[in-house]
């Protein structure tokens, strides 16, 4: 829902009333993943997407019904049906599909959690989508870390469902859970669609250099909050970054030691070492290495990357530390430009995040998306 949140806010604010259609449950090659959106408005608006385009038009006319008569409804769609491209999954997927009102009134908690992802804060929405009570179903709780608000009709089950949401959350997943009719951690008859709101994952960029400039903007493109760091206040200005989150000036090391001092950076994050001056990126991908990040990579040439990893050694790094880094950073795409090579490091984070190979899809066999543990 994340894609549509704004024009969801701007919506509700407005006194106005909006479906919204939420993937639920993927299998197979499903073309988007759990949490994807597609809102519909009472004019016929539509934004965000559902399928990549397969099933928007029966998801319209199902967010067309809920509109008029507020029942949410779940659907599922696949390849089964006869006219595949007009309701049907032409990738060969299957998707559930949970459609839902929200008005500002059926939905007070909403403000808050729309300050939360704003905030960049950790929060999820707790969604009743199956329920032998059709009462209950799209009952609603917005779940912090700590503390929760709304209701799924029991104490019991919000209990249990507050518990296990933080668990999804505090891994960056969405995903249904089942539980009994009242929350019951044994039994069938209740499903939970719990969307993750996650904090965006950081990409740091080190050296205020042209090829930075490209990364800060694909990274961007990519929902990354980037920051660019460079200890040259001339370089590292935000005229010549203005894609970038923020642009900090401070010697690359101190900046990620304090990063990693203050928790600021996790799993999920990515450091690009494009520097090219071993008295910068010497120091900070010491620090980066002994860091849990997603992603370490550095610019330079073969002669420059020996060079860096005796330094690195003599520094006190081992073997094991030292075969985390991406070095000469990025996929062999053939990349010349600045654009270019962005998208050769982009490439590769996505591949090392997802567990891609890096191989053209034509060579291989088998399923085009792999399963997500």
């Amino acid at each position: 829902m994340r894609d549509v949140l704004d024009q969801l806010s701007q919506r509700l604010a407005a006194g106005e009333s909006v479906a919204v259609g939420t993937v639920v449950a993927t299998f197979s090659s499903a073309p988007r993943s759990a949490g994807a959106a597609m809102l519909v408005t009472e004019d016929g608006t539509v934004a965000g997407s559902v399928s990549g385009g397969c099933v928007e038009g029966a998801v319209y006319e199902v967010a067309q019904q809920v509109l008029a008569d507020g029942r949410p409804a779940l659907q599922r769609y696949g390849v089964s049906d006869d006219d595949a491209f007009s309701v049907g999954l032409t990738c060969g997927g299957t998707i559930d599909i949970f459609v839902e009102r929200f008005t500002a009134s059926e939905f007070p908690g909403y403000a808050e959690l729309c300050d939360s992802v704003a905030g960049e804060h950790a929060v999820a929405v707790a969604t009743v989508i199956e329920h032998p009570d059709p009462d209950r179903v799209g009952a609603r709780m917005v779940v912090w870390p700590q503390g929760a608000d709304g209701s799924l009709g029991s104490a019991r089950a919000d209990d249990a469902v507050g518990d296990d949401a933080r668990g999804l959350l505090a891994n960056g997943r969405s995903g249904t859970l089942h539980y009994g009719p009242d929350g019951q951690r044994r039994g069938e008859g209740m499903t939970v669609f719990v969307n993750s709101f996650e904090p965006a994952p950081r990409l740091l960029v080190f050296g205020a250099i042209d090829f930075a400039r490209a990364m800060a903007r694909v990274g961007a493109f990519l929902g990354y909050r980037v920051t660019v760091c460079d200890a040259r206040p001339v370089f590292a200005t935000t005229a010549r970054f203005p894609e970038a989150h923020e642009v900090v000036v401070d010697w690359p090391h101190r900046y990620l030691s304090a990063q990693v001092e203050q928790q600021a950076v996790d799993e999920r994050t990515a450091v690009a070492v494009l520097t090219h001056d071993p008295k910068f990126d010497v120091p900070v991908l010491e620090v980066a290495l002994r860091a849990k990040l997603g992603y370490v990579g550095a610019m330079g040439s073969r002669r420059t990357h020996a060079d860096r990893v005796e330094r690195l050694r003599a520094a006190g790094l081992t073997d094991g530390e030292l075969a985390r880094l991406a070095s000469p950073i990025g996929l062999d795409l053939g990349a010349r430009t600045p654009e270019e090579t962005a998208v050769s490091i982009a490439a590769e984070i996505i591949g090392l995040r997802w567990g891609g190979s890096g191989r053209r899809l034509s060579e291989l066999s088998g399923r085009i998306h792999p399963e997500v543990n």
